[in-house]
């Protein structure tokens, strides 16, 4: 029987104050995640996609932000669900864009949750503590390789 890791968490956001609540809310809702802070589009598409990709350093979870300098968080999602290495990685967007028509987009490119800032983050913490049971027993299958 495999032992269990702990996966990483990355956090998109280039405002250091959002950063920051995001992280102390995820910490008050139990999750003991590496949590790993990138402040724009590019570093997030550096990080997720390095040139010696290995499917044990992925990360369980993104929370991204779509108004990115450089390369803004549609982009990013659009990379990431589009992908082999990464279109299995959860994506929650927190943004501050509540258009319609951007939830829908977001939807059609592959994110699972969407969240409008400001964040209501006893909800936030509620939703995140319920992420949490499911990331604590949440296991990402093996691709052909063996099991147990």
């Amino acid at each position: 029987m495999s032992q269990a890791t702990t996966a990483d968490i990355v956090l998109v956001e280039d405002d250091p104050g959002h950063a920051l609540l995001i992280e102390k809310n995820l910490r008050r809702a139990g999750l003991e995640n590496k949590i790993i802070c990138l402040r724009d589009g590019r570093e997030a598409i550096d990080f997720l996609f390095p040139t010696a990709f290995a499917a044990d350093a992925s990360p369980v979870l993104v929370l991204l932000d779509l108004n990115l300098p450089i390369l803004d968080g549609y982009e990013v999602l659009k990379r990431l669900k589009h992908d082999t290495r990464t279109s299995r990685i959860p994506v929650v967007v927190l943004t501050t864009t509540d258009n319609p028509q951007e939830v829908v987009r977001c939807y059609d490119l592959g994110c699972n949750v969407y969240v409008t800032k400001p964040v209501d983050y006893g909800q936030f913490s509620e939703t995140i503590k319920t992420l949490g049971m499911f990331l604590s027993i949440f296991r990402v299958p093996e691709c052909g390789g063996p099991h147990g």
